[in-house]
């Protein structure tokens, strides 16, 4: 895969990202959260491998809260499926 692949399967990220920072039925502590990662994944400063590990590194932690609802728990574990692909050598 391209680097423009990798940018492509980061934005696909953020929109989902997004849309679990928007449900009101996700508890606030697991959107502030989500919304550290959008900006993290958005920050055009660091390499697409720092930004991916990074929002994996949150996400793994907003995947084991127990007040985390289930749509969003299956949605957050194929975001982080789609961040693993990222290699290190992008």
């Amino acid at each position: 895969m391209s680097a423009d692949e990798y940018k492509s399967t980061i934005a696909q990220c953020v929109a989902e990202l997004d849309m679990i920072a928007n449900d009101t039925s996700v508890p606030r502590n697991i959107r502030r959260s989500v919304t550290e990662i959008i900006t993290i994944l958005q920050n055009e400063n660091q390499e697409l491998f720092l930004r991916a590990t990074s929002g994996l590194s949150i996400l793994s932690d907003v995947s084991s809260d127990p007040n985390l609802p289930m749509h969003t728990g299956t949605l957050i574990w194929s975001i982080l499926g789609k961040l693993e692909t990222i290699p290190p050598e992008v």
